[in-house]
């Protein structure tokens, strides 16, 4: 199944770091996104975006992750000529992973 059945995302910048969060739309699947949705995963999925590392931060009271990637805008948003220079598209693709379906 795709991410984007349990959960939705948001994206936001700064400089050359892009900062995607998920949140579950059902807090009884946080767990199982927690174990399917690891930082590996998310940079594997990435690779063609994100160059530089991917750092999890797990919000629980709110059924949400924030992950954290480095060098992940092309240099940022005034140096980049990608047509996406802020990674508003990312959550899109982050959303798009395949995962378990939950038990």
């Amino acid at each position: 199944m795709k991410l984007r059945e349990l959960a939705h995302g948001r994206t936001g910048d700064k400089g050359n770091t892009l900062n995607v969060s998920v949140i579950c739309y059902d807090p009884q699947h946080y767990a199982h996104v927690r174990e399917q949705v690891t930082p590996e995963r998310v940079k594997a999925h990435l690779a063609d975006v994100v160059k530089g590392a991917v750092v999890r931060h797990e919000l629980p009271n709110l059924h949400a992750f924030n992950f954290v990637l480095s060098h992940a805008l092309g240099g940022g948003v005034t140096r980049s000529l990608a047509l996406d220079a802020h990674g508003k598209s990312v959550s899109a693709a982050l959303l798009d992973i395949e995962i378990d379906a939950p038990a």
